[in-house]
């Protein structure tokens, strides 16, 4: 009901406009006061009064639609008024005929609202109401067109109330008070009498309880000795009762004692067992201050030119002799990087290190690096002031800087030996190697040559000589290792089939400090590996079987801590959050609604998707997952999350997965025997996993498997078009053929073609024949001629033009 250009207000038998509702007039202090009282019985008219100057008197005492106007107020709008001959009162009387319906229009004429106007000087425009209608308050009725008399808007509407309900203020949730349920101690295949005793209920009162267990046939089990097979069964007794179970190794079981299987050292040899070895030594030192000349000059010095044209085989070690026959082993590997891998393993290979310092450049920093390792690892030094035959050689400088580097050598009063040498021109190499005996007969280096062998792999590879596979280069530190031996290093073993020296020899045996390369290895060992000795294969099986299993162990121990770790942080600072959401009324539904699109079982759709179901262990690892799943945004591919949830994976969630083909991806957390069993049935796949982001690198292998293929073209070859000519074929028509030139590449008669003129696209497709000289051939290479036919025989080709073969691949 709109009040335009002050309409009338009329309504029908029921009171409807109520009172205290002012409008506001602009000019005068004056309020409008609608008056609604009830219908008064026996009323004969319409009560309808009003102040026909300036509205400042009420509309009052009004008994709305009765039958006729008995208004006694001298000042009544519709007291004997004329209209077309009769009286205003017998028009609203006829008009109404439906007075107590509820269907009563009220329309005043035109005369009508002339009459208002000059009695009132507003002009008056009538409306139908219908009987229902209510004017309610806090709708707003703009007025339109009332010169300057109302400034404000009618709050009256016509329709049901809006009564919009207050935001109430969030209470705190309450938290629920647990109940604290016993704990049994039930374990696997328990006997029928262990949960009666462990309940501590008689056999009849169990197998009552039997019968409430959903499933499950009592009469299986009629004596209390059966062992009762399904753990299920087991749980769900205890929780009929009221209790929660707690699985326990069974009381009886026997105690089992974890056998250590490993490999190890043998005790320290007697002094009398040990026997004199050669030293090994290791040369390190700077990048280009010689260290590898040196080396070349240390073998040339007992083998032949003709035998060393180059190194065809990389080796770590190698072993020479001295003109004395006296055999010196040298280690070809980094300082660094030998000294702080056998460090960390404990294991001195090297005996002593000469220390390659160039005469022109000083002590460098890979120089100092050397030294920190030598000096860590308690290994003496040799120093070899190289290249003294360039002209800006300055030994005495390079003295001082390894005075300053922490080495003081024996001219200067230290203890260091020091030789000025040539690596280059051969000069005082010699006394470089008196140096390195004198410094073995210091250290007086003995060996046990007898029993199990001890070494340490310097290095290995898989060879690409499919005879000798995977090698290891590895140096004897005891023992006498022969061909026959079971080796074991790390996580690899090998039975020795053949041992080879740094030339590719095969030798019989090697003894401690000889450096030998083992083919065969089922594994690659790693660098720093020690090398053991065992009985038999067996043993060696045995051994690796007992590493594996304690390596798996100790990962699982180390990546459970980290795990702990992290839950304790997150419990640190999510546990705060979420009291706050629960002081401020805020649950999160952690399931999504049953009606949710995504649990609708999906049509057949031509978008390749991935579906998953997800389980956490915490809430919080939950929604670290989720946030990471929302950034997913692909065209290719749809990501469904079914289902997400914390706990243990249920068969409900086997059973989604199913339905959506999808997988299930756990955090931390374990899956039960009956839900492994089930998703096994149902062939879904479940991936456990306890750090993320090994979780997403999985999902995004899933992804990858359905990302469809991308159309990839390949040019084969090209070819120029001589001439073309015309050829009949066996319904006597004539059709086009190109003759043309390779000149690029090969032509494929099953490929596909084109041809480009000027630079143009003139046509695209196949051939259906591809002739040389008078043959079909299948493919046509460079400088070749050949005919061409298409399948579309209208093309037609020029010479000059240019023909492309190309084949379309499907890559991901």
């Amino acid at each position: 009901m709109i009040l335009n250009k002050a309409q009338c207000l009329m309504s029908s038998h029921r009171p409807v406009l109520w009172s205290q509702n002012r409008l506001m007039r602009a000019t005068a202090a004056a309020s409008l006061h609608l008056c609604s009282s009830s219908r008064s019985s026996g009323g004969t008219g319409y009560n309808c009064c009003t102040n026909t100057a300036s509205f400042q008197s009420y509309l009052h005492k009004g008994n709305f639609c009765s039958k006729k106007c008995s208004c006694a107020s001298s000042q009544c709008v519709y007291r004997n008024v004329t209209f077309d001959g009769q009286t205003e009162q017998s028009k609203h009387i006829s008009k109404c005929k439906t007075l107590h319906d509820g269907e009563l229009k009220m329309v005043i004429s035109s005369s009508t609202n002339s009459l208002l106007s000059d009695i009132t000087g507003i002009l008056w425009q009538g409306i139908n109401l219908s009987a229902r209608d209510v004017l309610w308050k806090r709708h707003r009725l703009k007025s339109i067109g009332f010169s300057s008399s109302f400034s404000q808007f009618c709050y009256f509407h016509t329709s049901q109330p809006v009564l919009g309900t207050k935001k109430k203020k969030l209470a705190p949730l309450p938290l629920k008070n647990k109940v604290k349920r016993d704990h049994v101690d039930v374990w696997k295949e328990m006997t029928v009498n262990d949960l009666a005793a462990a309940l501590n209920k008689d056999l009849e009162s169990l197998y009552e309880i039997f019968t409430y267990v959903k499933g499950f046939n009592a009469n299986v089990y009629n004596r209390g000795s059966l062992k009762i097979g399904n753990y299920d069964v087991i749980d769900q007794v205890v929780r009929i009762t009221g209790k929660k179970a707690s699985l326990v190794k069974h009381p009886d079981a026997e105690v089992i004692v974890k056998k250590d299987k490993d490999a190890y050292k043998r005790p320290p040899a007697s002094e009398k067992a040990k026997v004199p070895r050669p030293p090994v030594v290791t040369i390190m030192g700077h990048v280009d201050h010689g260290k590898t000349t040196l080396l070349d000059t240390l073998r040339n010095s007992r083998v032949v030119d003709s035998e060393f044209g180059g190194i065809t085989q990389h080796i770590g070690a190698f072993q020479f002799a001295l003109p004395n026959g006296f055999p010196i082993t040298v280690l070809d590997t980094p300082g660094h990087a030998a000294f702080s891998s056998m460090r960390n393993r404990g294991a001195n290979v090297t005996d002593m290190a000469v220390l390659v310092v160039a005469a022109d450049d000083g002590v460098m920093p890979q120089t100092v690096e050397s030294i920190q390792h030598a000096n860590n690892a308690g290994v003496p030094i040799v120093v070899a002031i190289n290249k003294i035959d360039k002209v800006d050689a300055n030994v005495e400088r390079t003295r001082m800087s390894l005075i300053n580097a922490g080495v003081q050598l024996e001219v200067q009063g230290g203890e260091v030996q020091s030789v000025e040498i040539s690596a280059k021109l051969g000069t005082n190499v010699s006394q470089l190697v008196e140096a390195i005996l004198l410094q073995a007969e210091l250290l007086d280096l003995r060996a046990d040559p007898k029993g199990m062998v001890e070494a340490t792999v310097i290095e290995a590879n898989a060879d690409s000589d499919s005879v000798k596979g995977k090698v290891a280069t590895c140096l004897i530190q005891r023992g006498t290792l022969r061909v026959g031996d079971v080796l074991v290093a790390g996580l690899a073993w090998v039975k020795v089939k053949a041992l080879f020296n740094e030339h590719g020899e095969e030798l019989r045996e090697a003894k401690p400090a000889t450096p030998v390369q083992v083919p065969g290895w089922k594994d690659v060992p790693n660098a720093g590996d020690q090398v053991l000795q065992v009985e038999s294969q067996q043993r060696a099986k045995e051994v690796m079987k007992y590493r594996r299993q304690n390596e798996a162990s100790a990962k699982q121990v180390d990546e459970m801590a980290v795990i702990l770790e992290k839950v304790k942080a997150h419990n640190e600072v999510y546990k705060p959050l979420l009291e706050e959401k629960r002081l401020r009324g805020i649950r999160y539904r952690m399931r999504l609604d049953p009606s949710h699109p995504s649990l609708q079982k999906p049509e057949q759709e031509l978008e390749p998707q991935v579906s998953i179901v997800l389980k956490c262990d915490v809430q919080g690892s939950l929604e670290a997952i989720l946030q990471v799943l929302e950034t997913y945004n692909s065209k290719f591919v749809k990501f469904n999350l079914i289902s997400f949830g914390i706990g243990h994976v249920t068969p409900n969630d086997v059973e989604l997965a199913e339905t959506f083909k999808g997988v299930i991806f756990t955090f931390n957390t374990d899956v039960p025997a009956a839900s492994r069993d089930l998703a096994d049935e149902s062939g879904v796949s479940i991936i456990n996993t306890n750090i993320i982001y090994r979780l997403i690198e999985q999902l995004q292998q899933r992804i990858s498997e359905q990302m469809p293929t991308v159309p990839q073209e390949e040019i084969l070859g090209e070819a120029d078009v001589l001439e073309q000519f015309l050829v009949t074929d066996g319904k006597r028509k004539k059709t086009p053929v190109a003759g043309c030139r390779c000149v690029k590449g090969v032509l494929k008669r099953k490929a596909q073609f084109r041809i480009i003129r000027d630079d143009e696209l003139i046509h695209s497709g196949a051939l259906t024949s591809m002739r040389h000289l008078k043959s079909e051939a299948e493919t046509i290479n460079v400088d070749k001629e050949c005919g061409l036919k298409f399948e579309d025989t209208s093309v037609k080709v020029l010479p000059g033009d240019r023909i492309v073969c190309y084949t379309i691949n499907q890559l991901p």
